[in-house]
């Protein structure tokens, strides 16, 4: 899940420096873009919990770090494990999900904007529960359950849905979703001239 970069540097007064923008566009490099069928893929339960797991984790997370994204799904970096690595706030620390499952999501839904590391610049409105209960692994396999809310609770159903193959033009407002796929074949083409 991508932050909008104006409303980041609006709500923390940080303005990104050149070098910010830098580490952004090389981080960006390695994520799968729209277009790429890994994201519309299904992504495969985890069943070795070794070194290779946690290597792929740290990468994940000094992407998303770089990219300033609040989370990063095994799918935007080429990978089918059923793993995402999220951060619910700023300054605390990065969490690597395995094998989620959502048990339990409130009726009660929210619509904010979201936009996505994966398409571009596209920003569109997605309603979410507002609150959830997840049961997952960490990364040596050992079980672990969330409940989440507010951000923590979208930023979680973002990365859960990238597993499955979801994008949030899928969950965008049918006139939205027209212009996001616009924008996306227009950026596509784009990049296919240079």
């Amino acid at each position: 899940m991508a932050e909008d970069l104006d409303e980041f540097e609006d709500d923390h007064r940080v303005e990104l420096t050149a070098e910010m923008r830098e580490r952004r566009n090389a981080a960006l490099a390695h994520v799968a873009r729209w277009g790429n069928p890994v994201l519309r893929s299904q992504t495969r339960e985890v069943t070795s919990f070794d070194k290779e797991l946690a290597e792929q984790a740290e990468r994940m997370e000094r992407i998303m770090d770089d990219a300033i994204g609040a989370g990063l799904a095994a799918p935007q970096v080429g990978s089918l494990k059923r793993m995402f690595i999220y951060r619910a706030e700023r300054e605390g620390p990065a969490r690597a999900v395995v094998n989620p499952v959502i048990t339990w999501r409130s009726e009660d839904e929210e619509e904010d904007f979201e936009g996505c590391l994966s398409l571009n610049d596209v920003v569109v409105e997605v309603s979410r529960s507002i609150e959830l209960r997840l049961e997952a692994q960490d990364l040596e396999g050992k079980p672990f359950s969330i409940e989440a809310k507010g951000f923590e609770a979208r930023v979680i159903q973002h990365e859960f849905d990238h597993l499955d193959g979801v994008l949030i033009v899928d969950r965008a407002e049918r006139g939205q979703r027209r212009q996001a796929l616009r924008m996306l074949a227009e950026a596509s083409a784009h990049d296919h001239s240079l």
